[in-house]
């Protein structure tokens, strides 16, 4: 059982490596699933030692705040947990656009404080990058929330260096959430040691490459969700994709893995890594994942990982 904690980049946030994901609450993505299963998950979750829950006001256009706050304020959990949300999608009117204005901020700030039935946010991303609205009017809604007490640190999600420069000017940004898996790896160029260098935290989503990486699928299944539009998750890439996973059977059993926690525990050894992200449905699969986060891999096992990975995505590249 992993009980480890570890700070946020320079916040005085203490979080656990394992961070609890609500994206699976968007029924428009995913469907409808039972939140009673998902319920007893987020208590088992600190029975395991996870003390970290991310969401975002835009999944299910609010509705993954709304069932995690009430689940919260019911149970007396809210002062248990360490919450991240986002913010970036304006989803007024049932028509959704970017939108990082004063105002908006503001306004969707207290809308999301509302739903999750709170006084504050732990930490409020700016969900991706916002072309239209200057960085010092983000920081001026930002430092204003700050000051009121109702956000203590602010992060960035998919965004570039250059970008959190931009932001840097202006306000403290603490931390990124990129994704970054075995399967996609274009955060280590740039971003991973950016995030080193200033000492910002790093939540990575999508450990499992929303599923290739668990080791669960047979190479001919049949997605029947938003991830059959997705050339990666059908025909040949698919295949080629999960001959890379069997590959990597070996090494996880080597080390008493499953394959969805190998996957996971070779992100958490990037030095820049500070939790990783997962979707978390039901009780037993918080459990099953928590075990990743208590060790790192040896330096010879993460670089074969990658190469195993590396040479069947670049294959799967081909057929697409």
């Amino acid at each position: 059982m992993n009980r480890m904690l570890v700070q946020l980049g320079k916040t005085d946030l203490l979080v656990s490596r394992i961070c609890f994901g609500s994206w699976q609450l968007s029924p428009k993505f995913w469907g409808e699933i039972d939140l009673e299963p998902w319920r007893e998950a987020i208590k088992k979750a600190l029975d395991v030692g996870v003390n970290f829950i991310d969401t975002a006001d835009a999944y299910g256009d609010g509705h993954s705040e709304r069932e995690l706050g009430k689940f919260l304020r019911r149970e007396n959990l809210r002062d248990e947990f360490v919450l991240a949300t986002k913010f970036y999608w304006n989803f007024e009117k049932d028509q959704r656009h970017p939108d990082t204005s004063y105002d908006y901020i503001l306004r969707e700030c207290e809308a999301s404080l509302k739903r999750l039935q709170t006084d504050h946010i732990d930490l409020y991303q700016i969900h991706s990058w916002d072309p239209l609205t200057r960085p010092d009017e983000v920081a001026l809604a930002l430092n204003k929330l700050r000051r009121q007490g109702k956000v203590r640190w602010f992060g960035v999600s998919n965004l570039n260096p250059e970008q959190m420069r931009l932001y840097m000017q202006h306000m403290d940004v603490e931390c990124l959430q990129p994704p970054y898996s075995l399967l996609d790896r274009r955060m280590e160029d740039a971003e991973l040691p950016f995030c080193l260098s200033q000492r910002m935290g790093v939540i990575t989503y999508s450990p499992l490459f929303r599923g290739i990486l668990s080791g669960k699928y047979a190479k001919d299944h049949t997605f029947q969700d938003p991830r059959s539009n997705n050339p990666y998750f059908t025909g040949e890439p698919l295949k080629r994709l999960l001959e890379g996973v069997d590959e990597i059977r070996p090494l996880a059993e080597k080390h008493h893995l499953t394959p969805a926690q190998f996957a996971v525990r070779w992100i958490l050894t990037h030095p820049a890594v500070t939790s990783a992200i997962v979707g978390i449905k039901n009780a037993e699969q918080i459990e099953t994942i928590a075990p990743a986060a208590e060790k790192t891999l040896p330096t010879e096992d993460w670089h074969k990982a990658a190469k195993i990975m590396s040479r069947a995505k670049k294959e799967a590249d081909k057929m697409l």
